[in-house]
């Protein structure tokens, strides 16, 4: 079914065609091209880190992350229960355990207060999601895992340039990882990076990166050929994907302007309906910058949702649920460390509605959204919340 107002749209945002006509006349269309070469330079200027890596997928990236971290059998990694399969797996894959830590129930970011309980001597690592685009709570976060001796990955898909207390979010962990699929702030159709604040661990990626040869240090001249030398994999993206993604990254302003604008729109468009109905929007600490990746609304049932779900469908607006929890999931209970209780993820997920949220998603469409939304009464409803 094609719908008048999608839940998502990909968005040009200027140079796109012509830069993959230039990838295509330079005749390096495969991975670590010239405009891969840009895209390494302007997140590494823009962020103040020591090295940046585009890889294919953010999934990709989290998998580099866990390589680069030796996770293994012996090792417990801890995730969040509400995110993307992507964060547990590339651990998984690595044979390390998944230890799941429950959300707040505010920004629905983990839960930092549970983490003393949920590390034990076998805890590699703490793999944090900055939901929605908000930032978790990093310095508590931060402490705990220094305390044990454990390694903080940051999943930074959705937050892309937002702020902890003045300082972006993917810069604060010893790694990071970032999404450009279609869905988010910045994409080019299918992408990802690797985000290195360690530098201890940047040439090291870059073997992994390399299919696990030493590649990299050929082109240096420091090696007359190069071999395989450790575990890796093909994780660069062609250079025509780069060349995509180089121009939205030009477009920074433009575009998080455009999401700033939106975002703002329906807070304020749907505060006092949210008030009148039950509905909670979404909360940004004060001593945090957002991304503007999404909006959704907390309903107050699973009922609630779906009929909301099915009332704007019925005026051809496509909305959407979100994650469903991985620790009652059959993977997630299979590579699972031991039993997880998780009870605000599993609240949370039943109520949850994204609401459609694209960079060129024009005011009139918006207020087509919001004049539908603000039709439907929670309390008219014969539906007893739970």
């Amino acid at each position: 079914m094609s719908y008048r107002i999608p839940f998502n749209r990909p968005c040009l945002a200027g140079n796109e065609y012509k830069y993959i006509a230039e990838a295509i006349a330079n005749g390096h269309a495969s991975g670590d091209g010239p405009f891969t070469r840009r895209c390494h330079e302007f997140l590494q200027k823009e962020l103040g880190v020591p090295r940046a890596l585009l890889t294919t997928s953010c999934t990709h990236a989290l998998e580099m992350a866990a390589l680069l971290l030796d996770c293994g059998p012996d090792d417990e990694v801890i995730v969040p229960s509400f995110t993307f399969v992507s964060t547990a797996n590339a651990f998984a894959l690595r044979g390390a355990r998944l230890v799941y830590a429950d959300i707040r129930p505010d920004t629905l970011n983990l839960d930092e207060s549970c983490l003393g309980r949920l590390i034990t001597s076998r805890t590699k690592a703490i793999v944090v999601v900055h939901y929605a685009g908000v930032p978790c709570e990093m310095d508590s976060i931060l402490a705990v895992a220094a305390r044990h001796g454990v390694r903080v990955v940051e999943d930074n898909a959705h937050a892309l340039f937002s702020r902890y207390k003045g300082v972006y979010t993917g810069t604060i962990g010893c790694l990071a990882t970032q999404s450009f699929h279609e869905t988010k702030n910045f994409t080019c159709g299918e992408g990802g990076a690797l985000i290195i604040n360690d530098a201890a661990l940047i040439e090291r990626a870059l073997v992994i990166r390399e299919k696990g040869t030493n590649r990299s240090r050929f082109f240096r001249g420091e090696v007359d050929k190069y071999t395989w030398v450790d575990l890796g994999s093909s994780y660069l993206p062609s250079d025509l994907l780069s060349a995509f993604l180089l121009a939205q990254f030009e477009a920074k302003e433009k575009i998080q302007e455009k999401r700033r604008r939106i975002w703002n729109q329906y807070h304020e468009s749907l505060a006092d309906w949210a008030d009148s109905n039950d509905v909670r929007l979404p909360v940004v600490p004060a001593d945090c910058e957002q991304a503007y990746h999404m909006f959704y609304l907390l309903l107050p049932s699973l009922e609630h949702r779906d009929a909301l779900i099915s009332h704007l469908k019925s005026e051809s607006i496509l909305s959407v649920f979100h994650y469903t929890p991985l620790h009652l999931s059959e993977a997630g209970r299979k590579f699972s460390a031991r039993a997880s209780s998780c009870p605000v993820t599993e609240d949370i997920s039943e109520r949850l509605l994204r609401l459609p949220f694209y960079s060129d998603l024009t005011s009139d469409e918006q207020n087509q959204v919001t004049s539908t939304l603000l039709r439907f009464r929670i309390r008219s409803l014969s539906i007893r919340a739970g």
